[in-house]
């Protein structure tokens, strides 16, 4: 492979080595690992993207126990699906699971096709490492996998130059990836590389004393192994503004309105949003009756990867609202319906009443 760095290591002493440590000190007690089907194995593998397996753990409990099987998620509606992702983030994921999920029930039968990368990758949201995962851990198929702890391990190990997201050292890592991955105990030797970088080979604390690979490591031999990967090249964010219209009834309800399918919190329910106070008004004369303007509460910062979201939140009162809205719903907090929220908004319903939401506004 021309593009490959020089292996540290025969292919199957590194194998040996990581499985050696996996053996004492993985994780052999992840609920998607038992039983491990393709179906498990790709739900906590998307929801794992950006997000750590303490957190993911009660999601995919719940997930589980709602979705059991694939058809099961694919004849669900989005907003049942939203709703038990709700807090994880990153809601393209959600919706392009629900999407995979009925395209593998039309197409395939209702079941995953691991019968190759090509065939996975074809689905949405299933990239390359995702794929490579689903196949190694549920069929135990030669297939490698380069998620966010792999890269990192691999940069260390070799000492390799560059952000892992450029194409020419990304091809590198795959061919790494490649030269290492066995052709036997797939999903052991998955689980171990992903527990390697996740628990060993850490970001900021690495263990280097505890590791398998600190005699060949140049990383840890040149004496600083946080060096690597590289980090992205930062831009500064740009920030935008937007008011949050928390409207509510006599009854205490709140008027929420679904987001369009796409785009910003795509097909979750939010408050109306306005880039200007004269176009909240305009909306207000024309749907609110009787509204009464209460006190503007304190701005906070939503970070998104691209910019941030500046929200200001506007709280008003009204008798009700004149005609029929179709696009949205009062949502009553004290019993509150199962819908999938922006979080932001979660966060703001969530002061208003002391019922089961958790997070602090600004944060997903």
């Amino acid at each position: 492979m021309a593009d490959m760095p020089t292996p540290r290591l025969a292919a199957n002493e590194f194998q040996q080595r990581l499985l050696d440590w996996f053996d004492r000190y993985g994780r052999h007690d992840l609920p998607w690992q038992s039983p491990r089907s393709a179906y498990r194995v790709w739900v906590s593998e998307i929801m794992l993207q950006q997000t750590q397996v303490a957190t993911v753990i009660g999601y995919f409990e719940r997930f589980m126990a709602r979705f059991p099987t694939l058809e099961s998620l694919a004849k669900a509606p989005q907003d049942e699906v939203l709703h038990l992702w709700t807090g994880l983030g990153y809601y393209a994921r959600a919706r392009n699971l629900h999407k995979a999920a009925q395209v593998a029930l039309a197409e395939h039968n209702g079941e995953l096709p691991t019968e190759s990368i090509d065939a996975l990758v074809a689905l949405p949201g299933i990239g390359r490492s995702t794929a490579g995962a689903i196949i190694a851990q549920s069929t135990g198929q030669r297939a490698a996998i380069l998620d966010g702890n792999v890269k990192r391990s691999l940069t260390r190990l070799h000492a390799l130059p560059g952000w892992p997201g450029k194409p020419d050292v990304e091809r590198k890592l795959w061919a790494l990836a490649e030269y290492y991955t066995p052709a036997e105990r797939l999903a052991d030797y998955t689980q171990a590389m992903m527990d390697f970088g996740a628990t060993l080979c850490k970001r900021s604390k690495p263990d280097c004393l505890s590791c398998p690979f600190n005699d060949v490591c140049l990383a840890y031999a040149q004496g600083e192994p946080k060096r690597y990967p590289e980090s992205k090249p930062k831009k500064a964010l740009p920030t935008r503004q937007t008011i949050m219209l928390m409207l509510r009834d006599p009854e205490g309800r709140i008027w929420l309105e679904k987001r369009p399918p796409s785009g910003l919190w795509g097909g979750l329910w939010s408050l109306p949003q306005f880039e200007k106070y004269s176009e909240l008004n305009d909306w207000l004369e024309d749907n609110a009756v009787n509204p009464k303007r209460g006190t503007t509460s304190p701005s906070f910062y939503h970070t998104f990867s691209h910019f941030r979201l500046e929200i200001t939140p506007q709280p008003v009162s009204c008798d009700r609202l004149g005609g029929v809205r179709e696009s949205g719903v009062w949502y009553d907090v004290n019993h509150p319906p199962e819908l999938g929220l922006a979080a932001p908004v979660k966060a703001l319903l969530s002061q208003l009443t002391p019922f089961s939401l958790n997070p602090t506004p600004g944060h997903a």
